[in-house]
């Protein structure tokens, strides 16, 4: 009886050794979470995404608990901007902060990212058209026609006006003035005798230095003041041709359905909350500067001269309808939205 005591003994505890050892192994061995890595780059230089992306990314980052880090790259640091969609697209690169418009993206509604003449006055109109007048759904419909890419959301920036070299005070100033802008922009401009310049986004202080360009048309003044353009330029134009940048989130599509649930939720989230920031930075900044910045002289055009502008404008929206059927659904939202601002009154218009 002795020997079979021993024997279940010695069994019992070789069996909960042999339980003990799977155990471990399943501990030491069971494949970890691998971390999602992506690299994002943005349209922005080094000192003007510090403030539109930069805040958002480090939350993202932080919240994520090592599960993902996005890696940020600012302008033409890996792609130039004009490459951004297609190198996107290829997985080159995971994700993309830009306007439809300077990315080249391959859809018809492009033309409306970025500065699309008086389409907006202010910061707050644009989440407005995505939101409560349908740009979000004619957006995604857009974009899901397109492979490999998945367009994430819409936000807005600043206003679009001129700092110069020299001072403008009416319109016939603006003829041969070569300026930086965005592609849609500057083909509006152009038809009052503005030359558009493209160039890599870090080249155009110096090349305000050099005389290569008399002024640019890119931005408010809190970007003016904030990437060093205000050092560059003497005048800043009051006027301007739009109210606000319309800019965009995009992920490589691949990229983006390898994203669990919780973190596409928490980027989305710091989208907001990048949204958010801008709209009260640039809205403090571009009353602040004005009156307080001390580099730039104000300068404005006669609001009888610039009506012509905005008339030029419709014109320019209905040149643009024509070219699609999803275009044209665009121009007639913001012709609706516009026409009951104005009957709104103050302070919508």
């Amino acid at each position: 009886m002795s020997t079979r005591r021993s024997f279940l003994k010695t069994a019992a505890v070789a069996t909960g050794a042999a339980g003990a050892t799977a155990l471990g192994s399943a501990h030491i061995y069971a494949a970890e979470p691998k971390k999602i890595v992506w690299r994002l780059q943005t349209y922005a230089g080094a000192a003007l995404g510090e403030h539109v992306i930069k805040p958002s990314i480090d939350a993202f980052n932080k919240a994520a608990n090592g599960e993902m880090e996005i890696q940020l790259y600012y302008a033409d640091q890996l792609v130039p901007t004009g490459e951004l969609f297609r190198a996107m697209q290829k997985g080159t690169i995971d994700a993309v902060q830009s306007d439809d418009d300077s990315i080249a993206a391959p859809v018809d509604i492009s033309v409306f990212g970025g500065y699309f003449p008086f389409a907006t006055r202010y910061s707050l109109d644009v989440p407005v058209l995505f939101e409560k007048y349908g740009l979000n759904e004619i957006w995604a419909e857009a974009y899901g026609e397109v492979k490999g890419v998945t367009w994430l959301g819409a936000g807005a920036w600043d206003p679009c006006h001129f700092a110069t070299v020299e001072p403008i005070t009416k319109l016939e100033h603006l003829k041969g003035k070569r300026i930086f802008t965005f592609p849609t922009a500057g083909k509006f401009l152009s038809r009052f005798g503005v030359i558009p310049v493209t160039l890599p986004w870090e080249d155009v202080e110096v090349a305000m230095q050099t005389g290569e360009l008399d002024g640019i048309a890119w931005s408010g003044i809190t970007e003016d003041y904030t990437v060093g353009w205000a050092n560059v330029t003497k005048y800043f134009l009051t006027n301007n041709i739009s109210g606000a940048w319309c800019g965009s989130y995009f992920a490589n599509s691949d990229r983006w359905a390898e994203v669990p649930e919780h973190l596409k939720t928490l980027f989305k989230l710091c989208m907001d909350s990048s949204n958010y920031y801008r709209q009260h930075w640039y809205w403090g900044g571009e009353a602040q500067l004005r009156v307080e910045g001390g580099k730039l002289q104000l300068t404005s055009i006669p609001a009888e001269e610039w009506a012509t502008v905005e008339a030029e404008a419709l014109k320019f929206w209905d040149e643009i309808a024509k070219t699609s059927p999803r275009c044209a659904r665009v121009v007639e939202i913001f012709k609706k939205y516009n026409a009951l601002m104005a009957k709104a009154g103050a302070p919508y218009r």
